[in-house]
């Protein structure tokens, strides 16, 4: 079996009702490409027909396919993480099974990889979400960019390619909450970014609710800056001064003028304010604590059930 040149890893989550239309079309693009490719899918413990149609996909393509099954649902970021620890191709690309990125468009990224990109991201045109997940998708955008440095137009496109040592970087910093696009980034030494098509969704729904955006942009901020800490604590310093000069703003006046219970309902507005930014101020704390938890901690990522792929002219399962 030839080593591969191009490996497509695809995280799946309850996608039966792509994985067809996917494998049709990935595999047509792939064999014009006429190099030698493999295609990772990694199951992430679903809950349809997705672990059935997978296995009768691969007993279609034995020597293409490499179908990887989790012990459970451990989350999209670690799928593609245990696919690129076990890519063997000289080109990464991540692809969702959910066809709303085009196979149709892993040429173009492998073009600018060619041309001397080490990290190619995705720009999708005519974007096929609601306008909510739009809008909000510009604001974390700018948010990130303005906190992070890192510079990606479009954090929220899976469609990526990297290049081997991109890739060998990112799996040897063993990080458990990481956003893998921009880690991959901070590695690049030649990064890029094309203009892609976008299409509806055909079938299923998207995983992504607004908590797991939400979380999705803690684990930007607090992996790659400390700006929210900071900014915190300067908030803090200003706050302490004008508490401060308050507090001397009030003794001169109960002297000047003597005790009076004026002026009541806005001190306790004041302290509510300043009861909800140490609140705030705690859950910004708890985000890196919760990290470092994480991390100390050393459980597994996840947990592989079994593997099916083909070694020589053997198939393993």
């Amino acid at each position: 079996m030839p080593t591969p040149h191009l490996s497509i890893v695809i995280p799946v989550y309850n996608e039966a009702d792509n994985l067809e239309n996917l494998y049709r079309r990935l595999t047509h693009t792939l064999d014009a490409f006429g190099k030698p490719y493999e295609i990772l899918f990694i199951n992430d413990g679903s809950r349809d027909a997705t672990e059935s149609l997978l296995e009768a996909l691969f007993h279609r393509r034995p020597d293409i396919l490499r179908v990887i099954h989790f012990n459970g649902n451990f989350g999209q970021h670690m799928a593609i993480m245990a696919g690129f620890e076990r890519a063997r191709g000289e080109i990464i690309v991540t692809l969702d099974a959910d066809l709303q990125n085009p196979p149709e468009e892993i040429p173009t990224l492998i073009q600018a990889i060619e041309a001397g990109h080490d990290y190619v991201g995705s720009i999708r045109q005519n974007r096929q979400d609601t306008w909510f997940r739009r809008h909000a998708s510009r604001i974390n955008n700018a948010i990130r960019a303005r906190i992070t440095g890192i510079v990606m137009t479009d954090q929220g496109c899976m469609l990526r390619a990297y290049q081997r040592h991109v890739i060998d970087a990112v799996v040897a910093s063993r990080e458990s909450s990481v956003y893998i696009p921009a880690l991959a980034y901070s590695y690049a030494g030649n990064p890029t970014e094309v203009m892609v098509q976008h299409c509806h969704r055909e079938a299923g729904k998207s995983k992504y609710n607004l908590y797991k955006l939400l979380r999705l942009n803690f684990d930007l901020m607090t992996g790659f800056s400390l700006v929210p800490l900071q900014a915190f604590t300067v908030f803090g310093m200003v706050v302490s001064l004008f508490s401060t000069l308050f507090v001397i703003y009030l003794f001169i006046r109960r002297l000047l003028i003597g005790p009076e219970a004026e002026g009541m309902f806005t001190l306790f507005a004041i302290l509510y304010f300043l009861i909800g930014v140490g609140l705030m101020g705690l859950g910004i704390v708890g985000e890196y604590i919760g990290r470092i938890y994480k991390e100390v901690r050393q459980r597994p990522f996840y947990i592989v059930r079994n593997t099916l792929e083909q070694v020589g002219e053997t198939t393993h399962v």
